[in-house]
């Protein structure tokens, strides 16, 4: 075997995954405790080392399963953080990837055990190394795509009100939506569809009951 590779040096290669979850009307994020230096104790999203026998997406998918007990699970690569100097243990690139999660079902007890908890994005504290630019990147990719792609499939149960779905979009964006038109919107993409039956938690009258449509539920899982 050609010593061409042993001429450079060797870094260490990481997944971080920005997961996101919406429940009471407040896009959430997963972060954990860091339980190791450097940062041990502060708060960072959910990552790990990629293994030697491991590709990539393989190993963002076992982070996620290991701290939310859920398997294929919608999941996009973001980017790649190589600066430098942002860990300041060793030499680290992380390949991050965000994660669309229905918090419904994942496991809870894990994540305590885990030492994770979810937190609103509104609300988020200072994270560890450069964690938050990643948290920041991941919320303009569901920004850009919010309006025009089914990924609240991912996020929200499978029958909703439309009230809930505006609260997701604006939750996302990070603004206020008038009704009328958000709803005028939704309706003319054809990405949900009316069913007959009615929420009667929301209102006296009731509120109507959506779904997404099929096959607009497959996008949001592509």
């Amino acid at each position: 075997m050609p010593s061409f590779y042993h001429e450079y040096e060797r870094f260490y290669v990481s997944v971080d995954c920005v997961i996101f979850g919406f429940s009471g009307g407040n896009l959430k994020l997963l972060i954990q405790k860091r339980p190791y230096e450097p940062g041990l104790g502060e708060d960072s999203l959910i990552g790990g080392f990629i293994g030697k026998d491991e590709s990539v997406n393989a190993a963002a998918s076992r982070v996620l399963t290991y701290f939310t007990g859920l398997e294929d699970v919608y999941m996009q690569q973001l980017g790649v953080f190589g600066e430098v100097e942002r860990d300041p243990g060793e030499r680290v690139i992380s390949v991050v990837f965000y994660a669309l999660i229905d918090v419904r079902a994942y496991n809870e007890n894990l994540s305590e055990k885990r030492n994770a908890r979810w937190i609103d994005i509104d609300n988020l504290p200072r994270l560890c190394l450069d964690h938050n630019e990643m948290v920041e990147k991941a919320r303009e990719a569901l920004k850009s795509r919010i309006n025009n792609e089914p990924i609240g499939s991912n996020l929200l149960p499978e029958l909703f009100t439309l009230s809930q779905l505006q609260s997701l979009h604006e939750s996302i964006l990070g603004y206020p939506i008038d009704k009328r038109n958000f709803r005028r919107s939704v309706l003319s993409h054809g990405l949900i569809e009316r069913t007959e039956k009615m929420d009667k938690e929301s209102s006296r009258r009731g509120a109507a009951l959506f779904k997404f449509a099929k096959e607009t539920r497959k996008r949001g899982n592509d």
